[in-house]
């Protein structure tokens, strides 16, 4: 069973981000009173992209051209520590939230550095604010982890997060941890309102002006990776909102997980559809909230704890 889960965890993690692309894009066309793309079209584009040949300039070295595979080979295996399918990941050991955490962070390095490789500064200027809003995401994420560390007592994130929502007083905690977790999505996908997949206008650019320079493969790799970062939130997202245990009822929740993370990406075509992007200098407060959030969900897990409502902390924790 368990193998059929983490075969099941690698397909979606595969498969689930053009799903999730098309979902975003279908909802945003439904709110402007448009038909909108086919669910499957991301990935006729990343095909379109992958037969093309791809264009540098002379001034960059191979650095620029292997940084869009290290933002793909790391967001990839921060996917396989990140669960979505209940307490079960293809990669999972104790402690092994730290690699999800410093998987990412290589591959906002990577995006960084390939940026400053093309000597533009228009890219410099991208890059600056790629490392100074996303250094807010990890006291955030590591507070949530905190936060599911003191209910459990597990080691592992697929265990921390699979398992959170079987502890008394969860309810007490659930909307604060999907709340954290959808903004930290925002911001490591580079969506409304933290970011703008879409815009052109050089004021607000973040993640797109690091990537104007990578054509053909190259750009496929970084949208694809994107679309990834998206997914495995959602899947995060999916992994504590699912009643089923995965083991004993995988069928049922595999595709409660499924229609989890489609419900998110309809949720962040709603948003993008209804709320404008944040000026510059309300993004940092904004990802700021989030880790408040973490920090009083943090609190008030203790304070559970401490209360009696998290049974198994007694076993778990000492």
């Amino acid at each position: 069973m368990r193998t059929l889960l983490i075969a099941t965890h690698v397909l979606l993690m595969l498969a689930m981000p053009i799903l999730m692309v098309g979902l975003v894009n279908r909802t945003k066309s439904w709110w402007g009173g448009r038909r909108g793309p086919r669910l499957a079209q991301s990935a006729w584009d990343l095909l379109r992209l992958l037969r093309k040949q791809p264009v540098t300039s002379r001034v960059t070295t191979p650095l620029f051209r292997a940084g869009a595979w290290v933002v793909l080979a790391a967001t990839l295996l921060a996917a396989l520590v990140a669960p979505m399918l209940g307490p079960v990941a293809p990669l999972q050991f104790g402690r092994d939230f730290i690699v999800f955490a410093y998987a990412l962070g290589l591959a906002r390095l990577a995006l960084m550095l390939s940026a400053l490789d093309t000597g533009s500064s228009f890219e410099g200027m991208g890059t600056a604010r790629e490392a100074s809003f996303t250094a807010f995401i990890e006291p955030a994420l590591f507070l949530l982890i905190g936060s599911a560390g003191v209910v459990t007592g597990q080691a592992s994130f697929a265990g921390l997060i699979g398992g959170w929502g079987a502890h008394a007083g969860f309810a007490w905690l659930a909307a604060p941890a999907v709340a954290v977790l959808f903004v930290l999505l925002q911001a490591e996908a580079a969506r409304v309102p933290v970011d703008d997949p879409l815009t052109h206008l050089e004021l607000t650019m973040i993640h797109e002006v690091m990537v104007l320079d990578h054509s053909g493969p190259e750009l496929a790799a970084m949208q694809y990776a994107a679309a990834v970062k998206m997914t495995l939130y959602a899947g995060l997202i999916a992994t504590l909102l699912n009643p089923f245990d995965p083991l004993r009822d995988p069928v049922p929740a595999i595709a409660v997980s499924v229609a989890l993370m489609a419900l998110v990406a309809v949720a962040v075509g709603c948003v993008e559809s209804l709320v404008a992007r944040l000026r510059m200098r309300l993004v940092p407060r904004y990802l700021l909230l989030a880790t408040a959030v973490a920090g009083g969900a943090l609190l008030l897990a203790g304070v559970l704890g401490a209360g009696g409502f998290a049974p198994a902390l007694a076993g778990g924790v000492k």
